[in-house]
């Protein structure tokens, strides 16, 4: 169980760092006053507590690693309001035992589960480490609700960690976790996609067709994030489909709206130059090097491509940054260059 949310939460980007001792103790307590009573499992001079809550979107998330506990959410906490919202938690590290009315599960590294925080609940966190660490998504009941066939039944829905919704929703916990400063819109599409899969998993209104659209999303968002972080690499389609396990066919589907997986690369190739080109610390190098380390087949090759899609040469475009730097004192951002450039398109 993770700390309080209100209804419209407030930004948190706070961390706490390795609280230990009986003042994690004590502090733990304080802030779970209001939600659930707190049972140490090791002795408190040895207990441990970090956390690291933040807004994404309209979701609060939570890294935390704790000491041996338990937590008990009774009928009075949950007779005091304020917490209608349901958890998405991912084990990583240690296991974590759930219990509500007669729904019992227990996750393990990998696994997902469903907690609902509007019912009474018992929560135990054993690790042979002696840690226990997880990521939870906080959703406001009305975000996750319609969603489901029966809301009130939902808690304690697990995905194993072999199932392979399991597994790609695995992967984006981590990105979210991973990103000091995600997209919103992007972090806004992941988390209704991977409410979606969740509540196929606990039992939808309208499971298939609703699962099969947010998995695709996933998917589509777990390679596009590959790529960015590949792009000097060979990407072809058979590397792409044993990495990630899915057909070719399949692979080609999901970036159709994108004019293909090639154009895709090539594109996010080209963007990936420009910022190199705009960035101090590569003014002198070569275009055939940069040609070169992004995969194309010539320098040719890649002017053409680059004057293609922003309407300058990069030798072009480097003589106008340094005409933006000497006339403004600073280092124009990609966004500011974009815009540049498609005003001189548009004259």
């Amino acid at each position: 169980m993770d700390r309080a949310v209100n209804e419209n939460p407030p930004p948190d980007d706070g961390t706490r760092d390795g609280l230990r001792g009986p003042d994690a103790v004590r502090a733990l307590r304080v802030e779970l006053t209001d939600i659930c009573d707190l049972i140490p499992l090791t002795p408190e001079e040895d207990f441990y507590f970090t956390s690291r809550p933040r807004m994404v979107g309209n979701v609060l998330l939570v890294e935390s690693r704790v000491s041996d506990l338990e937590y008990d959410r009774t009928p009075a906490y949950v007779a005091r309001g304020g917490l209608d919202h349901y958890q998405i938690a991912l084990c990583v590290e240690g296991e974590i035992w759930f219990s509500s009315g007669r729904r019992e599960i227990t996750a393990r590294p990998g696994e997902i589960f469903l907690v609902d925080m509007a019912q009474p609940s018992r929560t135990a966190m054993r690790s042979g480490s002696g840690r226990t660490q997880l990521t939870t998504i906080i959703l406001q009941r009305s975000m996750l609700a319609p969603r489901l066939a029966h809301p009130d039944s939902a808690t304690a829905t697990l995905l194993p960690a072999h199932h392979s919704h399991a597994r790609l929703l695995a992967s984006h916990f981590a990105a979210l976790t991973l990103s000091d400063q995600p997209e919103a819109g992007s972090v806004e599409g992941t988390i209704e996609a991977i409410a979606d899969i969740v509540a196929a998993a606990a039992g939808a209104a309208d499971t298939a067709e609703r699962a099969e659209r947010a998995e695709r999303h996933l998917y589509l968002a777990m390679i596009k994030r590959h790529i960015a972080g590949h792009l000097t690499d060979t990407l072809d389609a058979g590397e792409l489909c044993r990495q990630f396990q899915i057909s070719r066919a399949s692979l080609y589907r999901l970036f159709e709206a994108d004019g293909g997986l090639a154009h895709y690369i090539s594109e996010q190739r080209l963007n990936h130059a420009l910022r190199l080109l705009i960035s101090p610390g590569a003014q002198d190098k070569r275009l055939i090097d940069l040609a070169v380390e992004l995969r194309f087949s010539s320098d040719s090759t890649f002017i053409r491509a680059f004057r293609v899609k922003f309407g300058v040469t990069p030798g072009e475009l480097r003589e106008l940054y340094e005409t933006w730097l000497r006339d403004t004192g600073a280092v124009p951002t990609f966004d500011t260059v974009l815009h540049q450039l498609a005003r001189r398109r548009s004259k």
